[in-house]
């Protein structure tokens, strides 16, 4: 009687086990679609700022340096405030909200920065394009889908370990 006790002791054991294991959130395997969604997310925020920091930078005469700067702190603020927005709207409060875009898009906001503008800076003459230079904007456009084919699989890989936008999509519900 002792034996069967004691299996079934192990037996009520295994089946608590299972059932934390089954209550524990494991990130959902990410998506190539996934990742360019939350790419496409992070590159209306970046193309946003890189646009409204060239066009404030290049209209007011600024140097490459000034308008460059500018335009990587305008692609931060409203790729933050995209998503700060949407977690908003979740009813979280501000300095959770807040916190949820930094961690969602710090990294991803980061490489489409680096890899935008590192185009821009290497493409002979685009530093020097006017607004109404085809240049500019052709520059603009490919530099920014070059960053996001670079982005995407960033995305993915965050994503697929529970951070980046995963994080965002469980304000969504």
């Amino acid at each position: 009687m002792r034996h069967e006790a004691h299996q079934a002791h192990l037996a009520h054991l295994a089946h608590l086990a299972h059932l934390e294991h089954a209550n524990h959130h494991h990130p959902a395997a990410a998506t190539w679609g996934m990742a360019a969604q939350a790419t496409l997310h992070c590159l209306t925020g970046c193309a946003i700022g890189e646009v409204l920091g060239m066009v404030v930078g290049t209209a007011l005469g600024w140097g490459n340096v000034a308008t460059t700067v500018v335009a990587i702190v305008l692609a931060f603020f409203f790729g933050y405030s995209l998503t700060l927005r949407g977690v908003l709207r979740a009813g979280v409060g501000f300095r959770t909200a807040f916190r949820v875009a930094l961690a969602a898009d710090t990294l991803s906001i980061a490489v489409m920065e680096l890899i935008d503008n590192g185009v821009i800076v290497l493409w002979p003459d685009a530093m020097d394009a006017q607004l109404a230079d085809l240049l500019f904007w052709a520059s603009l456009a490919i530099s920014l889908a070059i960053a996001f084919v670079v982005t995407t699989p960033v995305n993915k890989w965050m994503i697929g370990r529970g951070k980046g936008h995963a994080v965002v999509h469980g304000y969504h519900h």
